[in-house]
């Protein structure tokens, strides 16, 4: 192909066409000619990219491996222009290009760049445009699958997290109805017993030890299995059923108060009460354990509401920091369970509530504690304090993980940096905190050395006064 030739189809090109013809004839000289045959790349991921190409025909599509696989994120066809553009920090792609169908590219070596800026100032300013939509392009695909990452592990946990107390409302309704199949023929022989008023305060009066069993009764593993151990010898030495030794060793009820029931009821009476009570007391568990499951599945959606700021309109308002930070925890629970790591919230006494988005702020916690978490080691710890200082209130959250080296301090916020394994992240999650910590008129900064990171974040008190008007 002759300069005429290229100078021509330049003159046509969709994204260069525009460009005055001798800035295009400058190119033509200075541009290298390169065809691709299908299944060729045109750069690959870890390989500096040498120069500019302006894609005079064919198509290249350009994917990005993020742990599931090649992805398409942005395509290039006839018309278009990629690789290194002026002004860019592009020095290796995130990914590889690969031709689709035979394609005519011409180069501009990036030694050149300088050159261009000065000789050719409309197609510089038309590169620059386009770098800066490349960008917008790269940024929206990378946060959609950050926030896709995020969620997957939010549901992740959230259906860990609502699986036991499922399974455990499951259990025991299937264990409630033996349980009240025994009540009602335990209830037959009571009633066929014919007590008198004396016997029958006496069983009152067993029924309401069951009945006062509080948190405080609950005794470590070691000593509940003595307590049966001794409820079974006492049925056993009364010549009574010993089915009931579990049930019975799971309320307050002390052998001295069986003494002073068999005292009074004996035979198949006493056994038809110890059944009974046995029975009662069993129900009443189960239905307790039902009810504290279901408490806790409506605990956990109220946290994921609170997190997730539904049905809240996007405006600043007075933030208590303390609901956004206990429903973030409730969420992340189970990662934390994973690791066994434990995660401390301390907020100062009437600490004042700040201004700014509630969803945004949640966002911020929720990105540095699952940091803090990832970072943590087996058995760690996570401290989230909160403090007011002046007319701040600065919210610490502290890991005793490794730290953060020196040779990458420079980099925690940039964007696309990430230390995690290929598919967990791509290097947004500090970068989106920063954005959304300014947006709030917060600032965001960190200290960090072995074995203890500590991220801060400075927000104003909310000015009641302000948010009123």
């Amino acid at each position: 192909m002759t300069e005429i030739d290229l100078l021509g189809r330049l003159a046509e090109h969709t994204t260069l066409g525009a460009a005055p013809r001798e800035e295009l004839a400058w190119l033509a000289t200075h541009g290298t000619l390169r065809t691709l045959s299908v299944g060729e790349f045109l750069s690959t991921k870890g390989v500096p990219v040498e120069g500019l190409h302006v894609l005079l025909s064919g198509h290249v599509t350009h994917c990005v491996d993020r742990g599931s696989g090649p992805e398409k994120v942005i395509e290039w066809r006839g018309g278009d222009v990629t690789g290194v553009l002026p002004y860019s920090r592009l020095v290796t792609p995130p990914g590889n290009s690969v031709a689709q169908e035979p394609t005519e590219i011409l180069c501009l070596h990036r030694s050149l760049f300088r050159e261009l800026t000065n000789q050719c100032y409309e197609i510089t300013a038309i590169l620059v445009r386009v770098m800066l939509d490349r960008a917008r392009v790269f940024t929206s695909s990378d946060l959609s699958n950050e926030k896709m990452i995020s969620l997957g592990k939010l549901s992740a946990g959230l259906a860990h997290e609502l699986n036991n107390p499922a399974s455990a409302i499951e259990r025991c309704a299937s264990q409630l109805v033996d349980h009240l199949a025994v009540t009602e023929t335990a209830t037959l022989a009571l009633g066929a017993s014919r007590l008198s008023d004396a016997q029958l305060e006496a069983v009152r009066a067993i029924r309401v030890s069951c009945e006062s069993k509080g948190a405080c009764s609950v005794l470590p593993p070691m000593d509940q299995a003595a307590r049966e151990d001794a409820m079974t010898d006492w049925l056993s030495a009364h010549g009574l059923d010993t089915g009931a030794a579990f049930a019975l060793a799971d309320t307050d009820v002390t052998l001295e108060e069986l003494n002073r029931l068999a005292a009074i009821v004996s035979g198949p009476a006493l056994d038809a009460v110890l059944r009974w009570v046995a029975a009662g007391c069993g129900v009443r568990s189960l239905v307790s354990r039902i009810q504290d499951s279901a408490m806790h599945i409506a605990g956990l959606v109220t946290a994921v509401k609170g997190f997730t700021n539904m049905d809240r309109a996007m405006v600043a308002e007075a933030v208590d920091l303390g609901l956004g930070l206990s429903d973030t925890v409730k969420v992340l629970g189970a990662k934390a369970r994973e690791k066994a790591v434990s995660v401390a919230i301390d907020l100062e006494p009437d600490l004042p509530t700040v201004r700014g988005f509630v969803s945004e702020l949640n966002q911020i916690w929720g990105n540095l504690i699952e940091n803090a978490l990832d970072a943590a080691p087996q058995h760690g710890s996570v401290d989230v304090l909160a403090r007011r200082e002046g007319e701040r209130v600065v919210l610490r959250v502290i890991d005793n993980g490794p730290g953060i080296s020196e040779q990458i301090r420079q980099r925690v916020f940039d964007p696309f940096f990430t230390t995690k394994p290929q598919g967990q992240g791509v290097g947004l999650g500090l970068d989106i905190a920063r954005r959304l910590v300014r947006h709030n008129d917060g600032v965001i900064d960190f200290e960090s050395q072995p074995g203890r990171t500590e991220f801060r974040v400075v927000l104003p008190v909310a000015d009641q006064r302000e948010l009123s008007r």
